[in-house]
């Protein structure tokens, strides 16, 4: 009668079949292999590829330079909303709320270039009863809109005179303005506060 082998007998057969005994056979990397851990994936670089900007003239289509200059996008905004639709709703805020904010994001997108922030506004605020003082200020903002399309490397087409004159019609320089603006917007195609390579 045959015995039941006990679990520390060498010979006892294992429920799969016989185990070998010993060292792995050389090259059987499956034999007592360690299991490889969880392989580490690059970190994200920075924003790139086809719309996000990164090249200045055809994003996408170049790797960016070296030490290239970098900004922030703008925001695109209707012109419509910007002239009439929003400052009526808010009772003319927005419009000043819109001027301030349109002198940073060019400040941030060109840091090369002093663009003055709050400024303009205070302006606005505080020296509007002058007449004189708002249209020097709408006059050069014209200027610096057109200095951001240089900065993006396209044709200067904002002109300040033209913004100058369209305060005198219905206030159409905050459309104007505005449609300008977007031109620098589209040439980047990128999300707000995006970082871009500025041409050098």
């Amino acid at each position: 009668m045959t015995q039941p082998h006990h679990p520390s007998d060498p010979h006892r057969l294992h429920p799969a079949g016989p185990q070998p005994v010993g060292p792995p056979p050389a090259g059987d990397a499956g034999y007592g292999a360690p299991v490889p851990g969880p392989q580490a994936h690059p970190a994200p670089g920075p924003h790139s590829g086809p719309g996000t900007g990164l090249d200045p003239w055809r994003p996408g289509e170049l790797a960016a330079p070296p030490h290239a200059p970098v900004g922030l996008a703008m925001k695109r905004r209707n012109p419509v909303a910007v002239w009439l639709g929003l400052p009526l709703i808010t009772l003319g805020i927005y419009g000043l709320v819109w001027y301030y904010r349109i002198h940073r994001e060019m400040a941030e997108f060109d840091p090369r270039r002093q663009v003055p922030v709050a400024g303009p506004l205070l302006v606005l605020l505080f020296l509007g009863w002058t007449v004189v003082a708002p249209l020097v200020s709408f006059y050069n903002t014209g200027r610096r809109i057109a200095d951001s399309q240089r900065s993006a490397g396209l044709p200067v087409t904002c002109s300040p005179v033209v913004g100058l004159l369209l305060c005198f019609v219905f206030g159409l320089q905050t459309l104007y303005y505005q449609t300008e603006l977007n031109r620098v917007v589209d040439a980047y195609r990128a999300p707000e506060g995006t970082r871009i390579v500025l041409p050098g």
